[in-house]
């Protein structure tokens, strides 16, 4: 710095320090920097900076700064004007500065006199996306460390999406690299393909006319094998080597289900329906028994009628109820319906005899005009497996017991079950009522219009030997988290439901008791709609879930995101017909489809956006679900008992027109053709999808029909049998330990799927 410049700093450093001499009370501040688009006057010497102008700025701004620290700021009084009324800006790292107020902001100016000013933040640009060749490009692959006790199972699949795009645990079975940098995933769900497909000795063109009970033929992996396998193009059949291309390797997946019970859950409903999360007193509260049940994020109650939740006919025989003469839909069979020796039934001649004219409902009452019982029975041993009534208690909607009798039954009794029943042989010495007294009462207490509600009714009214066609049963309608036939207990409901302790003690159950908590199970039901205490209240809608809790970083959500932040995820749902009918609901954005291509269209639509952003914005949704269906239609796996003439969803499309040959011999068989449409389809895709994206591929289930096939058997061989007045050697169909051997076995076989995963 020249002399004459460190002169000029040291000419207005003594020109400062003079002004604040003359004003001592002014306080001193940490800062200044000296400006020169305005000329800052003094009041008492007008010092003109203009002779400074001409010298270096930018050192003078620069030796200014570094000098030890001041600061100017307006006396106490108001009225009083400042000690330097020059326009100061503080050329400081924070952005702010303290500026003099312009003469126009005189209401601003006697309030304080100074302003700040903040200075605008240049907005950083989002994250370049990351070479593929690079460290930092996301990937999936298996953990070759991990030890494998099962095959990997269709909920793990549903996780690892929620992992990567929600939160969770870290799957052990695969290893997920660079997880802030995935951009989309895309979900695809084939139907009809199966692990022995991916032979390289598979003949298609007798590939479906082998037996469907032949385990060896659609599993190439023994039950212990669940590790995936690598795909190797030249091991692979022509039509199926793109997906060599495409992923690493070939995942066994199980889907849920139990062998026992000869049942399989539904793979769709699985893999859109994440596990309902626990709260932090949850998990704290972990093996200190049962949890109250809380309502889902976003719960709203839907009053609904009691009559919604009547038993349909066709579910009293499956759920081991005798059929009332009104369920029976041949009218020659009700004409000639006989009850059996010692049974009686209600006085309903036909199911339109309940209906209550809307005009004699009251306004929101969820009683529906209907007359609601809540019935309770305690059962003593009366010889080997043998229960007889020995109490009985009928109770109104509004709690008030109508009916409470002990009851002397016709066997002597050999064990009084005390600790369950709470009967002794003290109680029933006296009682001289007898089982068909009971019966005479409740046939004049139930009527048309009576509803009777229970938990496990069934066991009630085959004790009382009894039949009415308008149930309400507590134990279906809060189902067992693993399904039928499995029931949860009216214990369990009332500590869960209704945060309440029934049959505590040695003394035995209480029936008015136990017929008050299935009274308030009803009312809460009612209160809250169909799905509380229902399989879709103990998950949460994926959609919905990835919309709630989708987590972004810095890579995919800008600088805002930085280190993880909650901002949601937009979703598609991409399937036949309409997707508003089911799970699809909750997406984003809903595409409906009447065949594969439409499929293939709507996924890169999805992942790409509309054109003007008609409805899809551009850059399109974080998450895509689709279903293809053709390769579904053409193996037989397609559930016809789901199609129904007033149904959105259009049924299976005709196997001529998936081969693709027009009328004329082809060269190649129809499932071939099917399985290279498909594969064109999925490479396609494949090619198209952006750069940081995961692909899921996967079937949902094995080959479900022989499954189905002796399902509906034994529902068959279940109907005819307890159907009043059939004889079992005269039933049109069997159920012997054979066939209940063979649909464990073909459950077993539904039970096993394949997926793959990988990134674009």
């Amino acid at each position: 710095m020249d002399e004459s410049t460190a002169e000029s700093i040291a000419n207005a450093l003594a020109a400062v320090q003079a002004a604040v001499a003359s004003n001592p009370e002014a306080a001193i501040p940490k800062s200044y920097s000296l400006g020169f688009d305005a000329q800052p006057e003094f009041p008492e010497q007008k010092l003109q900076l203009q002779d400074l102008h001409d010298a270096n700025a930018e050192n003078l701004e620069a030796n200014i700064t570094a000098q030890p620290e001041f600061q100017i700021v307006p006396q106490a009084d108001s009225q009083a004007q400042p000690t330097v009324a020059a326009a100061i800006e503080s050329n400081t790292n924070n952005g702010v500065g303290i500026k003099r107020s312009r003469p126009e902001d005189e209401e601003e100016d006697e309030q304080d006199g100074w302003q700040k000013v903040e200075r605008k933040k240049s907005k950083k640009k989002q994250k370049k996306l990351p070479k593929s060749d690079g460290s930092h490009y996301p990937s999936i692959s298996f953990n070759y460390n991990a030890k494998l006790q099962a095959k990997v199972s269709l909920d793990q699949l549903r996780n690892l999406i929620l992992y990567i795009f929600a939160e969770g645990t870290a799957p052990q079975w695969v290893s997920i690299s660079n997880r802030p940098q995935f951009r989309k995933i895309v979900t695809l769900m084939v139907p009809g393909l199966e692990e022995a497909m991916f032979k390289m000795d598979v003949d298609f063109s007798t590939y479906q006319n082998e037996p469907r009970s032949s385990e060896k033929s659609r599993v190439m992996t023994s039950p212990d094998d669940y590790y995936p396998r690598l795909l190797k193009k030249e091991e692979l059949p022509e039509v199926l080597q793109p997906f060599a291309e495409m992923f690493p390797h070939l995942w066994p997946i199980k889907t849920p289900g139990n062998e026992k019970f000869g049942n399989l859950r539904s793979p769709l409903h699985t893999m859109l329906t994440a596990p309902q999360e626990k709260s932090a007193e949850e998990k704290n509260k972990k093996g200190q028994g049962v949890q109250p049940a809380r309502e889902p994020s976003g719960w709203k109650d839907q009053r609904t009628r009691i009559t919604e939740y009547l038993m349909n006919p066709e579910d009293f025989v499956p759920n081991g109820y005798t059929l009332h003469p009104a369920l029976i839909d041949n009218a020659d069979r009700r004409a000639e319906f006989r009850d059996e020796e010692g049974w009686v039934h209600t006085n309903v001649q036909n199911l339109s005899d309940g209906d209550v004219p809307e005009s004699e409902i009251q306004q929101g009452a969820i009683t529906a005009g209907r007359e609601v019982l809540a019935l309770d029975c305690e059962m003593c041993m009366t010889g080997p497996a043998e229960f007889s009534l020995t109490r009985v208690s009928l109770l109104s909607w509004d709690g008030t017991v109508i009916l409470d009798e002990l009851v002397k039954p016709d066997k002597p009794i050999v064990d009084y079950v005390t600790q369950f029943s709470g009967i002794t042989k003290q109680m029933l010495d006296p009682v001289t009522t007898t089982l068909k007294d009971i019966q005479a009462r409740l046939i004049d207490l139930l009527h048309p219009r009576t509803i009777l509600v229970g938990h496990s009714l069934d066991s009630d009214l085959k004790a009382l030997r009894l039949t009415h066609p308008f149930i309400v049963d507590t134990a279906l309608l809060y189902p067992h988290n693993r399904g039928p036939p499995l029931k949860n207990s009216l214990k369990f409901l009332s500590q869960r439901f209704l945060k309440r302790e029934i049959q505590k003690g040695s003394q035995g159950h209480s029936p008015i008791e136990d017929a008050k908590a299935c009274l308030d199970l009803v009312k809460q039901k009612c209160e809250k709609g169909k799905s509380w205490g229902a399989h879709e209240q103990q998950g949460e809608n994926l959609f919905r879930r990835l919309t709630r809790m989708g987590t972004s970083y810095r890579a995919n959500g800008g600088i805002e995101a930085l280190g993880g932040a909650v901002l949601g995820k937009s979703s598609v749902m991409v399937d036949w017909g309409d997707p508003m009918k089911g799970a699809g609901a909750a997406a984003t954005w809903r595409v409906g489809c009447q065949n594969d291509d439409e499929v293939v269209q709507g996924v890169l639509r999805a992942t790409k956006g509309d054109p003007v952003a008609e409805e899809i914005p551009y850059g399109g949704a974080d998450f895509v679900f689709a279903r293809f269906r053709e390769l579904e239609a053409l193996q037989g796996w397609w559930n016809r008992n789901r199609i129904s003439p007033e149904s959105e969803v259009p049924g299976p499309p005709d196997v001529s027109d998936l081969t693709g040959s027009n009328g004329t011999a082809s060269a190649v068989s129809p499932l071939e053709a099917c399985l290279q449409r498909l594969t064109a389809r999925l490479k396609y895709i494949h090619e198209s999808l952006p750069p940081c994206t995961a692909l899921i591929i996967f079937s949902g289930s094995g080959d479900p029909r022989e499954m189905s096939r002796l399902q509906a058997q034994q529902a068959q061989f279940k109907r005819e049998y307890n159907t009043p007045g059939s004889k079992w050697d005269e039933l049109s169909v069997k159920w012997t330990d054979a066939e209940d051997q063979a649909l464990k076995k073909a459950v077993g076989m539904a039970r096993n799927g394949i997926a793959f995963i990988g990134v674009k």
